[in-house]
């Protein structure tokens, strides 16, 4: 019960410490930090951390596990934290300020929005490329010190940690900053290396063939992407920021724009601040941009094909190798080996993951045509792997249970909160329900044979 009861961690702090801890973080202009999709901050789905960053939120009666429940292991599969823009989205960002620089100086009248965009000084550099932000270090480190309050047991001084991570700059500095917030009394898996590098679980989807050629290199893959990008709701968006800017509608095109929005994200996310880029966008282009980016997680990372979750069954099934591991341990009154495994990866390691285990999907697939359809969409990306995202699974002993079967149970949490099984309608499942859940998965989702690149073209899952 302790381990998910809701308290604050740590009473005092100083105030140097307490300064580090508690950035000030600013409301963008309009409403439009609601709808950054994979480029959110952590605090907009847990927006107490806002007020105190170290809050494991309000209570939940439903979190609270039978008294004689003692956790065994814990399997954290974690995003990085905040990050710079890609060097990529630097280029075209440039592109579009340097278009605003050349305008005439007589155009600033008639132009205001653009005149301050003109003014606002360009200070990302491509060495940049998607490297760990300061901010994101802080959000590894918070988000350690709360999972250490919310499961105090497991993280007890001395407790073995084991620490993966891809191979991506980001990442490893994520895991780095994850084992500061421990403090200085953890012990890690190796005595040699802080982070191990696992790139075949982290990044899997670089090594599946046919993902690869059918869908990360396939352009018609993303037809419905494309299609989007031409349709009536981003024409508006394209014409409404063309006239703020005093450009013609033809220097623009969707990627443009897209970038001016995702500028005003990376601003709040990383300096804590409402950009200028900002006031081009109301709340209502917010949502139509929003939607490109899901389109996008949809079709690359979810379930738009099969291939995206199918590829991910290699670190689905790596999990509960693990938690086997922990059971048998436990049953022949072993020490648990690796009470601890936290593992860094990206956003497109745990949204495939999320849609092989079947959660948020929604009744019809998103389409380029169906956006007002999709208004109330369970597929929201923004609301599931913001940066720091983290799925986390608990398996607990419990003595008191009626049943062999009752004494091992699961727990999963997504960004800190307890996650509803698909097969009970409860945040708690004995670990053998849940394995009889997964059955398909666990015993015919073979990753080589997955990956294998078919003589036939692909195929949308709804077809």
């Amino acid at each position: 019960a302790a381990a998910m009861a809701p308290h604050r961690v740590g009473a005092v702090l100083s105030s140097a410490v307490f300064f580090f801890l508690l950035p000030l973080l600013a409301v963008a202009s309009a409403g439009l930090s609601g709808y950054f999709g994979t480029k959110s901050r952590y605090e907009e789905v847990n927006p107490y951390l806002i007020r105190d960053p170290l809050s494991l939120g309000p209570s939940a009666a439903a979190s609270r596990l039978p008294a004689a429940c003692t956790p065994l292991q814990l399997r954290a599969v974690l995003r990085h934290g905040t990050r710079y823009p890609t060097a990529g989205q630097i280029r075209r960002l440039g592109e579009l300020h340097g278009r605003l620089l050349r305008r005439p100086a007589t155009a600033a009248a008639a132009c205001p929005a653009a005149a301050d965009l003109a003014a606002w000084q360009m200070w990302y550099e491509e060495s940049l490329d998607g490297r760990l932000a300061p901010q994101g270090r802080r959000d590894m480190e918070l988000l350690a010190r709360r999972l250490a309050a919310r499961f105090p047991a497991l993280f007890a001084a001395r407790r073995r940690l084991v620490l993966a991570s891809s191979s991506k700059h980001r990442c490893l500095q994520s895991g780095a900053a994850f084992r500061r917030g421990l403090g200085p009394s953890f012990s890690l898996g190796s005595d040699e290396v802080e982070v191990e590098v696992n790139d075949s679980l982290m990044r899997f989807f670089d090594h599946c063939a046919k993902f690869v050629a059918l869908v990360e290199e396939n352009d018609a893959a993303m037809c419905q992407v494309d299609a989007f990008k031409e349709g009536p709701e981003m024409r508006k968006v394209l014409e409404k920021v063309a006239s703020a800017l005093c450009l013609p509608v033809e220097e623009l095109n969707a990627d443009l724009v897209q970038v001016a929005f995702l500028t005003c994200s990376y601003e709040l996310a990383i300096k804590n601040v409402t950009s200028p880029w900002c006031s081009l966008f109301s709340e209502e282009d917010a949502k139509v941009l929003e939607y490109l980016n899901d389109l996008k997680q949809y079709w690359k990372r979810g379930y738009g094909y099969d291939i995206n979750s199918r590829s991910s069954c290699i670190l689905f099934q790596d999990i509960f190798q693990h938690l086997d591991k922990a059971v048998e341990e436990s049953k022949s009154s072993k020490p648990i080996s690796s009470p601890l495994i936290v593992q860094v990866g990206h956003a497109e390691t745990l949204q495939p993951l999320l849609a092989l285990m079947g959660f948020f999907k929604d009744d019809e697939p998103l389409k380029a045509n169906n956006y007002i359809r999709q208004t109330q969409r369970k597929f929201r990306s923004g609301r599931i792997v913001p940066y720091a995202a983290n799925l986390v699974f608990v398996l607990y002993h419990c003595d008191q249970g009626k049943s062999s079967q009752e004494e091992y149970q699961v727990q999963m949490l997504l960004n800190e909160k307890l996650m509803t099984f698909h097969h009970s309608n409860e945040t708690i499942s004995t670990y053998a329900d849940l394995k009889d859940y997964y059955k398909d998965i666990l015993e015919n989702c073979h990753f080589k044979e997955e990956c294998e690149l078919p003589k036939i073209n692909i195929t949308a899952t709804d077809e």
